[in-house]
């Protein structure tokens, strides 16, 4: 089975987001920053279509208010559900909606957090 295409950008947003360690997370814009782009809203339609999840957490990127912000093309439901758990289960905490842990916010590359 042979690797799914992706664009020259789109590999430049997976790539650095494959460098967000486990129990980490950035923001949309500290992610495109990182590959020279000032659009959060590029970033983020770029992880929508992430086909290499989860090898490639786009669950680690969160919206810049340190809300969740979506999940698969989603904003609410289970998709976002289950974005809350992924971090949950890495120990990334969220209350009332919101990242209780702002150490945990990291821009790309980085090498390790904590």
């Amino acid at each position: 089975m042979s690797e799914p295409e992706v664009t020259a950008f789109q590999d430049r947003v997976y790539g650095a987001l494959s460098r967000i360690p486990r129990g980490c997370v950035t923001t949309y814009a500290r992610l495109g920053q990182s590959i020279g782009c000032n659009s959060a809203r590029a970033v983020g339609q770029a992880l929508r279509r992430n086909p290499f999840a989860p090898r490639v957490p786009c669950h680690r990127v969160i919206a810049a208010d340190l809300s969740l912000g979506g999940f698969s093309g989603q904003r609410e439901g289970a998709a976002l559900d289950r974005k809350l758990a992924l971090l949950v289960s890495e120990g990334v905490v969220f209350s009332e909606g919101r990242l209780v842990d702002p150490t945990r916010l990291i821009t790309p590359p980085v090498a390790r957090c904590r």
